[in-house]
């Protein structure tokens, strides 16, 4: 057996919903998903409760972060706006030395004068501005893309334009301001297209997209809620111009947005259930089989995006000790319900794939072995 030894992955862009939400995730179970899936760095979105949005907010996260058990550095978010609605900044200056970066994912700051400011601010302040790009005047009730399966099935469809509009108007508010910006979970060709322009133009800019956005496209959705995330799987043409915009540097870094939800949740179809699904523990390998093994993508460009390029740009320091060993011959299925995430919904249940996880190492101390339990086996 040939063994691959990677650098330990980070993840920019994960929701382990503890405060306020641990039916769904835990810091503990969120961490040992990661350690699982190869990862030794995780940055944890702020749509909790309470937000991340004061000091004192945020130090009921940071105690949950410290908790025995949390196998993987969790790097939290500080929301931009008060309780992430946009009408109010958060304490940024106070927040700033204790959070990784500012966001309010889950929901797009609608305000372009309040963009502005935030942006304006987080310049002085040094820190980066990850955008949740969504406008929501142009949502109608949407929840899957308004494509060819939308109008087949009766389905309520989100345009393109609700994502690359607003990254349009960061772009531009990005470039006037200086402040450093990150576009999260690109899922249209638009949205590459502008990025790639505003990178010519010399804006600091990098964004992520998803392993779902990459490998998925609207001919392949089913009638069930792990299908529904936010934004949704748009169409192939979509599909393609992200795999180019990772093959040409567009697209800086994969990450997951692992977004856990109970059972009940993720168990009314498309147009009932909760936007998110998971994707710690399979990311890799799913990528690994869809894109590197058909000759698509290189597997050293691969690790970047999911290992290098997310510490670069965060301001993540790598550690010598942070190494993930993986088997890339075996050859296995994805099986939900032996996730240890606590969210089960992933568009590739039942996917046959290459690759698997063999031992996770951070800072040259073990936190996740195969050897020690059945690979994905929650305890």
């Amino acid at each position: 057996m040939a063994l691959s030894v990677f650098p330990g992955f980070c993840d920019v862009h994960v929701h382990f919903r503890e405060p306020g939400f641990s039916y769904k995730e835990t810091m503990v179970s969120g961490s040992r998903a990661a350690a699982r899936g190869g990862y030794t760095a995780v940055c944890a979105m702020p749509n909790l409760k309470p937000v991340p949005d004061t000091p004192e907010h945020l130090a009921e996260e940071e105690a949950l972060i410290r908790s025995p058990g949390v196998v993987t550095d969790v790097y939290p978010y500080g929301a931009l706006t008060r309780e992430e609605k946009g009408l109010e900044s958060a304490d940024l200056e106070a927040l700033a030395p204790r959070v990784i970066a500012f966001s309010d994912d889950g929901r797009g700051v609608q305000s372009e004068s309040m963009m502005r400011s935030l942006m304006e601010r987080c310049r002085k302040l040094g820190k980066l501005i990850a955008a949740h790009c969504e406008d929501e005047s142009l949502l109608r009730g949407g929840y899957i893309h308004d494509g060819e399966y939308a109008r087949r099935h009766g389905h309520r469809g989100i345009c393109s334009e609700s994502e690359w509009g607003p990254v349009a108007r960061d772009l531009r508010l990005a470039k006037e301001t200086g402040c450093a910006y990150h576009v999260c979970h690109i899922s249209c060709r638009e949205s590459v297209s502008l990025i790639r322009q505003a990178k010519r133009e010399g804006v600091d800019v990098t964004c992520e997209t998803a392993p779902h956005y990459l490998l998925l496209d609207d001919s392949m959705l089913e009638e069930d809620g792990r299908f529904r995330m936010n934004p949704p799987i748009r169409s192939r043409e979509d599909r393609e111009a992200l795999v180019e915009g990772l093959l040409d540097g567009t697209i800086d870094m994969i990450a997951t947005d692992h977004a856990p939800h109970s059972r009940e949740e993720k168990s009314r179809g498309l147009a009932g259930s909760a936007f998110g699904v998971v994707g710690l523990e399979c990311a890799f390998p799913v990528l690994y089989t869809g894109l590197v093994r058909p000759g698509i993508l290189p597997l050293e460009t691969l690790v970047d995006r999911m290992a290098g390029a997310p510490r670069r740009r965060f301001g993540i320091p790598p550690d010598p000790g942070d190494r993930c060993i993986w088997n890339l011959d075996a050859c296995w299925e994805i099986r939900p319900e032996e996730f240890a995430s606590l969210g089960k919904a992933t568009p590739f249940a039942g996917r046959t794939v290459y690759g698997r996880c063999l031992k996770t190492l951070r800072r040259g101390e073990t936190i996740y072995t195969e050897e020690d339990e059945r690979y994905g086996q929650a305890d």
